[in-house]
């Protein structure tokens, strides 16, 4: 069965990959909408005990080759801890990052970068006013930028980082996804999605 999705903003199709775990999606009047199911999480602790183990979270991709610039303004009931909206980009399977608007335990939306590389890191950003803002990842050439804005004008850097040895040239999943670890499921409304075939140039001045 074809569960290929096309959403206005995208120049290629996405589909779930993944185990769904009660995660459902729809696109309707220009936007993507997951739902998570119960204690969803993509995380692997660095201190969990076997590292050949992890989670593992469906997610909506597509594949992409080149530079490009990924934007959304992202929407998130949040309930729980840890839920959020996600932006996702994948090199292999213990190879990937996502930018998260994020609940964090202090009961604070927020803007959250992980980046995968066998294990995972976490590092908090700005902490956002109200249920929504934009996400951005771009990639140029081996690196790889996250940033947020409040209003999709104005960008400020969360991160900048590679996944080490990947070839200019290698193709990469990127897509959307919603997560739940602690809750019952949150949903997350991706809008204005859109997708330039563009190198970002300048990382620091706000474009």
């Amino acid at each position: 069965m074809n569960h290929s999705l096309t959403v206005p903003g995208l120049p290629f199709d996405i589909a779930p990959e993944g185990p769904s775990v009660g995660t459902t999606w729809r696109v309707e009047d220009e936007t993507l909408c997951i739902t998570a199911g119960p204690r969803t999480d993509l995380f692997l602790d660095p201190a969990r005990k076997d590292p050949t183990t992890g989670a593992d979270l469906l997610r909506i991709v597509g594949d992409v080759t080149g530079d490009f610039q990924l934007t959304a303004h992202v929407k998130v009931d949040f309930k729980d801890t840890f839920d959020a909206g996600v932006l996702f980009v994948c090199a292999a399977e213990q190879t990937w990052a996502k930018l998260c608007f994020e609940y964090t335990p202090q009961g604070r939306p927020s803007v959250v970068s992980v980046v995968t590389r066998g294990d995972s890191d976490d590092a908090n950003a700005d902490e956002v006013s109200g249920n929504c803002t934009w996400l951005r990842i771009s990639r140029m050439g081996r690196a790889f930028a996250f940033h947020a804005s409040h209003d999709g004008e104005w960008w400020r850097l969360i991160r900048y980082f590679s996944f080490g040895s990947l070839p200019d040239s290698a193709a990469l999943k990127v897509g959307f996804l919603a997560q739940s670890p602690f809750g019952a499921g949150c949903t997350a409304v991706f809008d204005h999605i859109g997708f330039r075939p563009e190198t970002l140039t300048q990382l620091r001045d706000g474009s």
